[in-house]
């Protein structure tokens, strides 16, 4: 069972990863521009956000 419940938290937690990825897509080049977020740090910053 406790693989189980393993696989379901990894599973939560690579949802939460796409979610936060697809927000930070969303925004527009302005404000990715402003804030200083490319592709490589919006996913070091969603993958921070999510696994610590």
């Amino acid at each position: 069972m406790k693989t189980l419940a393993s696989l379901a938290t990894a599973a939560r937690k690579r949802v939460a990863y796409r979610r936060t990825l697809a927000e930070l897509d969303g925004l527009s080049a302005k404000v990715k521009a402003d804030l200083n977020i490319d592709d490589t740090r919006a996913r070091k910053l969603a993958h921070d956000a999510v696994y610590g």
